[in-house]
């Protein structure tokens, strides 16, 4: 029950090339710098990623994207990382673009055994009805575009058809958690985590606190420790470290 490893280093250290990781965060809240860190000095390339965004900045999955080990992303938001729209632009990243609700739902969903699900969210667009460009070709044009999805109604709405997402693996970044592999998250930093680490097949957190088994009050524990594999005890300084993307001042 132990699921306590020494080093982010040896948490990782199966992820192999082509790996599929949904990674939790949300900006720079609540990434698990640590582990990205550690999957990047692993040297591993091909990878396929599911977070909301791919790092701002230079940090978290933006490392690895600038050191082009991505091949694919499904997430909502590319925002102002401007590499990560160059390479998409350019043919070298496949993009899968999808509402942000859609997409904490597809992790929830992978999480709980749900295969599929209807929502209403993207009737009547691309989303939908197919289209949207997966992959460029370099030169302006679509080498890839998603295919359409099935629509159903239900009352009378329209409904389109989402699957599932399931990962070989599953980074997350937790405030608190114990040797079981509860986690308890921090305000905001809460994001994506929990859903990310739902969908992970082996789930690897990393936690500023580590507590012993019984520490936690049960009622408190925002994700049980079944769904979680191993856990990395981060250092005082690597706790700390937390980056601000736009620092606003009066």
């Amino acid at each position: 029950m132990d699921k306590v490893v020494a080093t982010a280093a040896e948490a990782v250290a199966d992820v192999p090339d082509g790996a599929s990781l949904a990674v939790g965060g949300f900006g720079l809240s609540g990434v698990p710098n640590t582990l990205i860190q550690a999957v990047h000095e692993r040297g591993v390339g091909g990878l396929r990623v599911v977070s909301n965004n791919c790092g701002a900045m230079d940090t978290g999955l933006a490392v690895l994207l600038a050191a082009g080990r991505i091949a694919r992303v499904t997430g909502s938001y590319i925002g102002a990382n401007k590499e990560f729209a160059r390479q998409y632009l350019a043919g070298e990243l496949e993009v899968e673009l999808i509402p942000q609700g859609t997409l904490a739902e597809r992790l929830r969903a992978g999480g709980c055994g749900i295969p599929a699900f209807y929502t209403p969210a993207g009737v009547g667009t691309l989303v939908a009805d197919g289209g949207l460009p997966w992959r460029y070709d370099g030169q302006g044009g679509v080498a890839l575009a998603s295919p359409p999805k099935e629509v159903r109604d239900f009352d009378g709405v329209p409904h389109v058809l989402e699957h599932a997402i399931r990962t070989d693996y599953a980074l997350v970044r937790a405030a608190k958690g114990d040797r079981h592999g509860n986690l308890v998250f921090h305000a905001s930093a809460r994001n994506f985590n929990p859903l990310a680490a739902m969908a992970g097949r082996i789930t690897v957190a990393e936690v500023e606190e580590l507590v012993e088994p019984g520490a936690i009050d049960p009622d408190h524990v925002h994700l049980p420790g079944i769904f979680v594999r191993r856990v990395v005890a981060l250092s005082p300084e690597q706790a700390a470290d937390k980056a601000i993307e736009k620092r606003t001042t009066r």
